[in-house]
């Protein structure tokens, strides 16, 4: 018997947290050990900010992001916005990241992953026919799935269900590194390959 089984309170824990996607065994245990060292009220306020979060955020109909439920998405429904341009991203995290660049004014759309066959991922659970639905209301659409081959394959996918569909297609620039992920890039950078995008 290990030191983890003898302590089954941390053993129901670190079960727990084992659960987080894409959080390392090794990271784990450093998560673990910064919520036993919290003050408990601020181990409350952690709790409640997420319980809050859970139940009043909710994707947008139209372009998958987040919103606060009942609240117009700050997206699809700003005035300030190009309604006509719409980037596809994998992730809300990738469209914080285009963002923080200052680089885009116009809308997204969040696929929520990639096409990825080996892990059971195809194009039915993505947001793909969502944005087939509104391709007829937009002048332009900008690829900037990551450049891995998950992400050109699923961008090529999509390209091809709007072949119907008179849009201009355009992707990033080469300034982004083959397998990066935009969540990783620095702003000027995600700020170049989006001014210098090119046809699809």
């Amino acid at each position: 018997m290990n030191v983890v089984d003898k302590l089954p309170s941390l053993q129901v824990m670190l079960k727990h947290l084992q659960k987080v996607p894409y959080l390392s065994s090794k990271n784990m245990y450093r998560v673990a050990t910064h919520f036993l060292h919290m003050d408990r009220s601020q181990l409350e306020y952690f709790c409640q900010a997420l319980l809050h979060a859970h139940d009043r955020l909710v994707p947008c109909p139209t372009c998958c992001a987040w919103q606060e439920k009942d609240a117009p998405c700050q997206f699809c429904q700003s005035a300030k916005r190009d309604q006509k341009t719409v980037c596809v991203v994998e992730s809300w995290q990738d469209l914080l990241a285009i963002e923080k660049s200052g680089a885009f004014s116009g809308v997204y759309h969040v696929l929520g992953g990639v096409i990825c066959p080996l892990d059971g991922i195809g194009p039915e659970h993505l947001s793909i026919e969502q944005l087939v639905k509104r391709a007829s209301t937009i002048d332009e659409v900008i690829f900037a799935t990551n450049q891995t081959p998950e992400g050109e394959a699923t961008a090529a996918y999509i390209a091809h269900c709007l072949q119907q569909v008179p849009v201009r297609i355009t992707c990033l620039a080469c300034g982004v590194p083959v397998g990066s992920a935009l969540e990783f890039l620095d702003r000027i950078t995600v700020y170049k390959a989006l001014a210098q995008r090119k046809e699809f």
